[in-house]
């Protein structure tokens, strides 16, 4: 039975007219067929429907279409027909379409303003564009207005209105100062949407005189300002906090109206202080992920790409510490209308029967209308094979009249869609557009494709042949395409031969033979192998090899996966390749590489090069430079060079290396030309055009190479024509509806001659589209916009300059912008293997719906609760990638007896498709974790008490535990293991019947209905009889260990002492002492007895610099110490200081100073009490007391006197008009004040007439005193006690 399947081919390109009914017909991209072919007009290109055009520039409205014959095209404005011919500003271009109206020649753009409508029409139908709308773009001035200053108390909100004018489109506002710098904005200080500025309260520093705002009218590229703006804040203190309350919107709620697809931005902005936070929430919903931004200091909610389902309330709350105010925006989304099925072109038979199907949604949903060839159908010339049904329009039994163009307008309140759809009626016996006895070859055990495109109209049937007089093929080895073409999945020899193709249909019948030849594999018998070989020495690789008679093989050897050395050491032969005179650089892997036109097969081997034998020292040197270069021959393309060699130095010359210097275009760098032999004096250099060439020669030897020769004389070549095109030609979309053409420009001696300029050419793949070309100069790059998304395009860029072209270039397959996919992955289904692993199946997103490469596919998955324990936690999802169109993945690293959720998207280069709907599923018990601890406690002398945790994940329900223990002897051999079960509703259990003084070790386990998971273990002691030690107190919940030990003895030694500590385990109460002695001595251990149970210790009286030896032990235990520890004392130092207080000079220093100091108060303490009083403005005047003299401009203290106090802080001067000294008490000199009224510093008790308050008191308030200072006047004796 035959099989049938539609796969593409390499080797023929079909443009689809029409693939929506099976009677439709496919028509190959075959220029000879397509000129005898007859085809309605179709629009290719025209302007927006909404076209806001320059004013000061030509207005341009786009109309472009296709036809067989060439339409002819024709305007209305504003439903009349628009007489071009009568306007001398209007003109149309030829062979198109387009309006060009003249407005940099006098025209006025406002006079043609209106609603234009391109028709384009042939004997085929007429195809009709969008109304296409013009307006000019306006930039008004803003209206003159007297602006008041603004006056505000700090704290309070402000809003300053921007109010721009009306423009079109609407201009962009932003507020600058006079210096044009951008006003600072933050979450006090933001911009509203309709461009006024909002303070949620002002603060002094926002006073400014220059608050502008602007506004910037992209189209016209136009910025206009309004008059600045004043602000004065008025400061107040205290500054009353504020409630939040909303500046905008107004009221506790409002609507808003949003269309399908568009941008959703809903603000709210509150004034408050502290500053309000705002927080969006969606009221019986979640805001949509992914979709979902916030702007403004989140101030503004914007959803990108809305759709009905985010119609709902969206509540702003903004709220601080002092309360909180909430608005709900009610949002409303309705849809201008959209394609569900948009009508496609009909290619049919006569006879045959086909169907135009328009299908469009919106909300409100539109209502859908028919054209016929621009003229509503109601009205239209009658078709008997034409019937209307609604969105559909069915067709039976066409004739040729019957071809037309029908337009589908869809429309309601917000929008309206316009299709054209041809319907082409074509009669054509069968066409085989194969070339005939056209060869093909392939390799034995291969798939082989026989072609056979064809053509026809009704659709030709198509069978296969081999041979002569064969009969018609049939059966599993063969695969029959749709586009005619026979596979031979597995071609053996037997398979070769002539095959015949026939197409045939009612009109006709047409045959074309095709030759299949099978050839031999081709493969390497003797491949290379692993050589080591020693330095200068000779190594030679085999590639015997055995092919296909008729098939000439190529041998290609690389190195390292490059191409062999340019270096006449290399010999490749017949079946070889010899290397002479090995070096170290000689290393690496080496590859036979066999090609025929049909297969390939390669075989690698490593060469390790090792050192020669040792030879006798040579001074060898690099060779000098050549000289005396010459210049013969000069063609137009080539020269002769010749040149002498300088010295070799000992080593011979390996080769000449020959550079060029190109100074028309390069002056004075250097570049590669070619490399010769050493024995070689004269090559012949190939040129290119353009170029003025200087040569150099560099000769090179086993040390190195020479310095460059003298460059020769100049030679200028003639100019041409390029002989190559840019490399690297690439067409990648960088938006989703662009396409992106880049190359690897040409150097300067690639050019040819002078004006390189590159034609870049492009055109839609699989579309009768004609080649779009640009000529472009001193680029790399160019961006073709209003491209479909994701389109595959065909590419090539031509080189030229002012001789001519370049060869004509290969072109190269790009496609447009990618856009995120349209559909969620569909059919997903869970497979839960096992506890810890899940296989997820989902049904692939048709490609089309990909728009873009397809990368692959991302698993969401995240953990909903456990099974167990019933308790939901933070989600956190995963995300697993899978690379390609795969169907499934596997999920693993799940918990066992959990509810998941999942959900599947498509990934391509724009980034990821929508989640399919979420996929619950549970995985099954597992065995659990070990328990979570286990505790041994109350040992006695025969029985231990066991404390459990339950599994941290138990993984199911536990069934029960498992105990085994054994006990262990003092040679750490293993007794009987006991096993006992435990329910799982269990925490401690207290064991029985044991040895004492005897170890145990313990294992423990929990159980699911599953299996045991992995088990916990732990040891413990029972403890000795009364011969032994005592038993712990009861209550103690530690078992102490078997045998006491002191462990881990560590010393900290300095001069002449040093700190012991240890560790102890065993009974408690134990009485430690130190022994110590000095190392390698056989004198008695000297013993410390150590206070009490402490773990440390201070040996004293050690001997600088002497190692020490030292152990611990515990009273009342034979023989129990532990181990020994040496340390050594530090060095002794010697003294270097001198005790100064010994010395006799300081002495009577100091007994000087004293007697100095015992003076000065003895007559200080007199003065004080001399009595009487008088006025304080008397000693002002008379200028009697020293601390108020004036302030001294070097140190800023006052006076000449500072109290002993502040002395001895650093000197630090007195603040002004304070006699405080530091220790808070005040001294009493010539004033008669009692010195009890400051001895707390207190500036509550004064002279009767109050003014010591403005000569003696800085302070206003009462400070608290330091310490326990005495509150009396310092003694003379005191104050001479606190100096020494």
């Amino acid at each position: 039975m035959m099989k049938k399947m539609s796969i593409p081919t390499s080797k023929i390109s079909l443009v689809l007219f029409l693939c929506q009914i099976i009677s439709a017909l496919d028509v190959p991209l075959d220029s000879k067929l397509l000129e005898d072919l007859s085809q309605p007009p179709t629009i290719t290109q025209q302007s927006p429907k909404d076209y806001i055009v320059d004013p000061r520039e030509n207005i341009v409205i786009q109309c472009e279409a296709k036809g067989k014959p060439p339409p002819s095209f024709s305007w209305t404005r504003n439903g009349t027909h628009f007489d071009i011919d009568k306007d001398a500003q209007v003109t149309m271009k030829p062979n198109s379409g387009t309006l060009v109206i003249n407005i940099m020649n006098g025209g006025k753009a406002e006079a043609y303003e209106g609603v234009y409508q391109c028709t384009a029409r042939n004997e085929r139908g007429a195809a009709i564009s969008n109304n296409i709308v013009i307006r000019p773009s306006r930039s008004p001035l803003w209206t003159k207005e007297k602006l008041e200053p603004n006056h505000v108390r700090e704290g309070d909100s402000l809003v300053l209105h921007c109010r721009p004018p009306v423009g079109l489109p609407p201009p962009i506002i932003f507020w600058m100062d006079n210096a044009f710098q951008r006003l600072p904005q933050s979450e006090r200080v933001s911009q509203g949407l309709n461009g006024d500025l909002y303070f949620s309260n002002v603060q002094p520093e926002d006073t400014r005189e220059d608050y502008i705002c602007y506004a910037r009218f992209n189209h016209t590229q136009t910025i206009q300002q309004k008059q600045p703006i004043s602000v004065k804040v008025l400061s107040t203190k205290p500054v009353t906090e504020r409630q939040p309350v909303l500046l905008t919107p107004t009221g506790s709620t409002s609507t808003k109206v949003e269309l399908r697809g568009n941008v959703l931005l809903l603000e709210c902005i509150a004034a408050g202080l502290p500053t309000p936070v705002i927080r969006w929430i969606k009221e019986g919903g979640e805001l949509p992920a992914n979709r979902t931004f916030f702007e403004n200091f989140k101030k503004t909610l914007k959803i990108i790409d809305v759709s009905e389902a985010d119609s709902g309330n969206y509540k702003c709350i903004a709220r601080n510490t002092l309360g909180s105010v909430h608005h709900v925006i009610s949002v409303t989304v309705k849809a201008a209308p959209y394609w569900i099925t948009a009508p496609r072109n009909l290619v049919l038979s006569p006879g045959e029967d086909g169907t135009l199907i328009c299908r469009a949604n919106g909300n409100p949903k539109p209502s859908i209308s028919w054209l016929a060839n621009g003229v509503p159908i109601a009205i239209a010339p009658e078709d008997p094979s034409r019937k209307v049904d609604g969105d559909t329009i069915i067709f039976s039994h066409v004739q040729e009249r019957s071809s037309a163009v029908y337009q589908c307008n869809a429309s309601n309140e917000y929008g309206y869609l316009l299709a054209n759809a041809f319907v082409n009626v074509l009669a054509e016996p069968p066409r085989i557009l194969t070339p005939a006895n056209k060869l093909y070859q392939v390799i034995a055990d291969s798939p082989a494709l026989l072609d056979c495109a064809y053509f026809g109209s009704p659709k030709p049937e198509i069978e296969w042949f081999k041979g002569v007089k064969g009969s018609i093929l049939r059966g599993n080895e063969y695969v029959f395409h749709d586009n005619g073409t026979l596979e031979i999945p597995v071609a053996q020899k037997n398979s070769a031969g002539t095959y015949t193709c026939v197409a045939r249909n009612e009109l006709g019948k047409i045959q074309n033979e095709v030759q299949l030849e099978v050839k031999d594999p081709t493969m390497i018998i003797k491949q290379p192998e692993y050589k080591v070989i020693q330095r200068y020495g000779q190594v030679s690789f085999e590639c015997i090899i055995k092919h296909d008679s008729t098939l000439l093989p190529t041998v290609t050897w690389l190195k390292d996966n490059d191409e062999l050395p340019d270096d006449e050491r290399f010999l490749v032969g017949k079946d070889n390749l010899t290397i002479m005179n090995v070096t170290d650089k000689d290393d690496g892997t080496y590859t036979c590489i066999v090609n025929t036109t049909l297969d390939s097969v390669s075989a690698s081997a490593v060469l390790t090069v090792v050192a020669a034998p040792p030879t006798p020292a040579i001074i060898y040197a690099r060779p000098n430079p050549p000289f005396d270069l010459e210049l013969t021959g000069q063609l137009e393309r080539s020269i002769d060079l010749s040149w002498i060699p300088g010295d070799e130095n000992n080593s011979p010359i390996t080769s000449f290396v020959i550079e060029y210097e190109d100074a028309l275009h390069e002056p004075g760098v250097w570049h590669y030309q070619t490399e010769v032999p050493g024995t070689q004096t004269t090559v012949q250099l190939k040129l290119s055009p353009y170029v003025n060439y200087s040569f150099r020669v560099i000769a090179v030897n086993k040390i190195g190479r020479s310095q460059p020769s003298e460059p020769s004389e100049q030679y200028l070549t003639k100019s041409a024509s390029p002989d190559e095109n840019p490399a690297n030609v690439q067409g990648i979309g960088s938006e989703p509806d662009n396409l992106v053409i880049t190359w690897e420009p040409l150097k300067g001696f690639q050019s040819n001659g002078p004006g390189l300029q590159y034609k870049v050419s492009w055109r839609q793949k699989d579309v009768d589209d004609e080649w779009t070309s640009v000529i472009v100069a001193n680029v790399s790059k160019y961006i073709v916009s209003g491209t479909p998304t994701f389109v595959p395009y065909e590419v090539k860029v031509q080189a030229l300059n002012d001789l001519g072209y370049a060869p004509e270039p290969s072109e190269v397959i790009g496609h447009s912008g990618e856009d995120l996919p349209m559909v969620a992955p569909g059919n997903v289904q869970v497979h839960v293997i096992n506890s810890t692993l899940a296989k997820v199946h989902w049904d692939p997103v048709p490609l089309k719906s990909v728009r873009g490469h397809l990368q692959g596919y991302k698993i969401y998955y995240w953990k909903v609760q456990s099974l167990s324990r019933r308790s939901r936690r933070h989600v956190e999802k995963k995300i697993l990638t899978f690379r390609g169109n795969k169907t499934f993945g596997m999920l693993p690293g799940l918990e066992p007896y959990s509810s998941y959720k999942l959900n599947v998207r498509v990934v391509n280069g724009k980034g990821e498709g929508p989640a399919s709907p979420d996929k619950a599923f549970k995985t099954p018990e597992g065995v659990p974790s070990s328990p979570s601890f286990l505790k041994i406690t109350n040992p006695t002398l025969d029985s231990l008490t066991l404390e459990w945790g339950s599994p941290t994940h138990p993984n199911g329900v536990l069934t029960s535990y498992t105990l085994k223990f054994q006990p262990i002897n003092n040679t750490h051999e293993l007794g009987p293991l006991i096993e006992i079960r435990i329910p799982a509703n269990e925490s401690s259990l207290i064991l029985k019947n044991l040895n004492y003084s005897t170890r145990y070790k313990f294992y423990f386990n929990a159980q699911t209905s599953v299996g045991s998971g992995s088990q916990i273990t732990e040891e413990a002691v029972t403890i000795m009889d009364e011969a032994g030690i005592l038993r712990p107190a009861v209550g103690a919940g530690k078992v102490q260990p078997l045998y006491p030990r002191i462990r881990n003895v560590t010393t900290a030694a300095a001069e002449t002492y040093a700190n012991i500590s240890w560790e102890y385990e065993g009974p408690d109460h134990a009485n430690f002492y130190v022994e110590y002695g000095v190392a390698g001595s056989k004198e008695d251990w000297k013993k410390e007895i150590v206070n009490g149970s402490r773990s440390f210790f201070v040996l004293k009286g050690l001997t600088p610099g002497t190692a020490y030896k030292v152990r611990v032990g515990a009273e009342g235990l034979s023989g129990f110490r532990s181990a020994e520890d040496v340390f050594e004392t530090g060095p002794a130092m010697a003294s270097r200081q001198v005790d100064i207080a010994t010395q006799g000079w300081f002495i009577g220093l100091m007994c000087a100073v004293a007697l100095l100091i015992l003076i000065l108060l003895i007559v200080c303490f007199i003065r004080r009490n001399k009595g009487g009083k008088y006025p304080v403005k008397e000693k002002e005047d008379a200028h009697a007391d020293p601390e108020i003299q004036p302030m001294k401009e070097d140190d800023g203290t006052f006076g000449e006197y500072r109290s002993l106090e502040s002395d001895a802080e650093d000197h630090k001067p007195l603040k002004k008009g304070s006699r405080t000294p530091s220790d808070r008490t005040v001294k009493k000199e010539d004033s008669d004040d009692s010195l009890v009224d400051y001895g707390e510093g207190v500036n509550g008790q004064f002279n009767e007439d109050g003014s010591f308050i403005g000569q003696y008191s800085g302070k206003k308030e009462k400070e608290p005193a330091e310490g326990n200072e005495s509150s009396e006047a310092p003694s003379p004796v005191n104050a001479m006690n606190s100096f020494v």
